[in-house]
């Protein structure tokens, strides 16, 4: 990453309960420590109208919107988030830290629930046009994150009752995205201990920031 007048947007991904949400909030707290000013939020969610979209997507029956419907629901919560949030703080040099972004959007509703990724590229291209500078995709056996996932018992779990095999092709399709984008994305390996995980995300940080 270049220097830069405006704040940096890292991202962090990964399927259900692989433990990105730990980390962000981790990293936050460590930045913050450090005297940098930082702003955690999540996806979706992140500003009030953003909120309220997130508890219709992440809430109800597995069938309670097409893969379609979630994409344009999704969209517009990211907008909302992307005006009264994450431009704001970046304009003012802060570090933003954010719980899923688009890359979130191109797995669940572009790769594994139909061939919709152009859809949610084009979509993403008019409505947002904001990609992050740092994603770590935290990655991590499905079947013990769809476990720990589950036992959370958050009444968010809309996404973990499509099941294991949904949860793989999750995973294949975020090491797929860093694949393709190896210049952001840095493929973190999850299966560790909470504290080796978050020193190699700090110190990755660190280097890129």
């Amino acid at each position: 990453m270049t220097t830069q007048d405006t704040g940096l947007l890292v991202t962090f991904e990964g399927i259900d309960g692989s433990g990105k949400s730990t980390q962000a909030r981790r990293l936050a707290e460590r930045l913050q420590a450090k005297g940098h000013e930082v702003v955690l939020t999540r996806e979706p969610g992140g500003s009030e109208g953003a909120e309220e979209i997130r508890a219709l997507l992440l809430t109800g029956d597995t069938n309670r919107w097409s893969a379609e419907t979630e994409i344009l629901l999704f969209t517009a919560a990211r907008r909302d988030h992307l005006e009264k949030t994450i431009r704001p703080a970046l304009a003012a040099g802060k570090t933003v830290i954010c719980d899923r972004f688009a890359d979130s959007t191109r797995v669940y509703q572009g790769a594994t629930r139909g061939d919709l990724r152009g859809t949610v590229d084009s979509l993403h291209q008019i409505m947002i046009g904001q990609e992050p500078d740092l994603t770590f995709i935290i990655d991590m056996d499905p079947k013990v994150a769809l476990e720990r996932g589950l036992a959370r018992n958050s009444g968010e779990d809309r996404f973990e009752d499509f099941g294991l095999g949904f949860q793989e092709t999750l995973r294949h399709g975020f090491l797929s995205i860093a694949h393709q984008n190896p210049e952001r994305c840095i493929v973190v390996d999850g299966n560790r201990p909470l504290e080796q995980v978050g020193a190699e995300v700090l110190a990755i940080y660190e280097e890129r920031a």
